[in-house]
């Protein structure tokens, strides 16, 4: 099984190096960086808003617990947003490349 993985960032180096980190570690083998994006959310009572960037990773399901604990390392944020979708379906090329890249990671500490 395999994931999407959304991870917003307060600014395009921030949204580069973690990608790159994850990248690195084997614990994605694909990451977009779109933005800057107009956030708006809830934080301690209020409706904030900020520019941010947000990153689309692709990784496998057995890496996902690795992949968040990663991010909560390197993320300046408190709380940062880090949203797991299934990939339910798509090209099985893609899917056994996304796999395959991914694979490296097996059985490392990252």
């Amino acid at each position: 099984m395999f994931y999407v993985v959304l991870i917003t960032c307060p600014d395009e180096r921030t949204a580069e190096r973690i990608a790159r980190e994850l990248l690195e570690a084997r614990l994605a083998a694909c990451v977009n960086v779109l933005g800057p994006l107009k956030s708006l959310y809830w934080w301690e009572g209020a409706i904030e808003g900020a520019r941010e960037h947000l990153l689309i990773v692709k990784t496998r399901a057995s890496l996902l617990d690795r992949l968040i604990e990663a991010v909560r390392r390197s993320h300046p944020y408190e709380v940062p947003e880090v949203i797991a979708l299934p990939i339910v379906a798509g090209s099985e090329d893609y899917l056994a490349w996304l796999n395959e890249e991914t694979r490296a990671s097996e059985g490392s500490e990252g």
